[in-house]
């Protein structure tokens, strides 16, 4: 019941979202003097929408959950401040742009929306592992040494066990940011829900603005909601 609360809201901006991305409500909105995009063609590009958003996101949160255990090892905290910048770096350039440079070396399709996503969805796992694992109080892990766990033991079943609910939000936060970045990748031409945003500009159609960036807010609204759901609370 407290997750379905935690959830609630954002389901709910979900729905409202995709009932303005209905062909019928967006083209009354704008005067009902354009095409709008049919419902099943929206399903199918929420869809492949949806798994590049996966695509993307996977491999951040390796490289990102990966990045967080090694600087917070003994041996790896001389390498936390290179891990930030180059976290911080990777987040700092806006995803058109990776998608726009990728473009000539991976031709089009998913390969440049994939990689900018990867790039833009590492910080906040990283960091959400960097405080999490930090916050594991001392005397615990040396009372798992104590008992004869191996350091590896005592990382993932101790620390990592401990972490995970931080580590989750952070993982909801890259995925959430993918999916709303995913659009991007209609430039690249993936199919996505910013297929319709790309075509309403090009023919000046705003009911295909109006419902490739409704869309793209629903779904981006109900991958929130759903872990959000799935997620146990902090205590």
């Amino acid at each position: 019941m407290i997750r379905l609360r935690r959830g609630l809201p954002a389901l709910l901006l979900a729905v409202a979202l995709a009932v303005l991305a209905l062909p019928g409500v967006a083209s009354w909105l704008m005067g009902g003097t354009q095409g709008p995009y049919p419902v099943a063609r929206l399903w199918a590009l929420a869809l492949d929408h949806a798994a590049l958003s996966l695509a993307g996101v996977l491999p951040a949160a390796l490289i990102g959950l990966a990045l967080g255990v090694v600087v917070t090892r003994p041996g790896g905290r001389g390498l936390r401040g290179a891990a930030d910048a180059a976290a911080a770096v990777a987040q700092a350039v806006p995803p058109v742009v990776v998608v726009a440079l990728a473009v000539p070396a991976f031709g089009f399709g998913w390969a440049p929306t994939v990689l900018a996503l990867m790039l833009y969805g590492i910080m906040p796992v990283l960091r959400a592992t960097v405080g999490a694992l930090e916050a594991v109080p001392p005397e615990t892990r040396l009372a798992a040494e104590a008992v004869g766990l191996s350091p590896g033991q005592v990382l993932r079943e101790v620390e990592l066990a401990l972490a995970w609910p931080l580590v989750l939000d952070g993982l909801r936060v890259a995925l959430v940011l993918a999916v709303a970045t995913a659009a991007v990748g209609a430039l690249a031409g993936a199919a996505t829900l910013g297929t319709p945003i790309v075509i309403g500009l090009q023919n000046q159609n705003a009911v295909l603005v109006l419902q490739g960036a409704a869309a793209t807010a629903s779904l981006a609204f109900l991958a929130e909601a759903l872990l959000l759901m799935a997620v146990p609370a902090r205590e």
